[in-house]
């Protein structure tokens, strides 16, 4: 189960991931909810995106290498991303110019 995971958090006990001791870095929660991930926590992560499990016994972080990869399994069809945005825009043209001149 931690095989990914970057920082497995329990209470205030250190704990070992991977074989390693790992060392409780602390953080401020703000009034909104936010927390600034501290550096050393960020190079490690490698990852823009980030995934919280939340387990009887604290919370596991773990970095999303992607988020498109994590999705691909919904995908039907693939289709070029310069194929759809075409595909976009031309439907965005005709919406606007069917407002102009008040076709439907």
């Amino acid at each position: 189960m931690f095989e990914n995971a970057l920082l497995f958090i329990v209470g205030l006990q250190k704990i070992k991931v991977r074989g390693t001791n790992v060392m409780p870095i602390t953080a401020k929660i703000t009034k909104k909810g936010q927390v600034t991930i501290p550096r050393k926590i960020r190079e490690k992560l490698n990852s823009e995106v980030i995934e919280f499990d939340i387990l009887e016994s604290g919370v596991m972080i773990r970095p999303v290498k992607s988020v498109a990869g994590s999705l691909n399994s919904y995908v039907k069809k693939m289709i070029p991303f310069k194929e759809e945005r075409e595909k976009a825009w031309g439907e965005v043209v005709r919406e606007q110019y069917d407002e102009k001149t008040g076709r439907r």
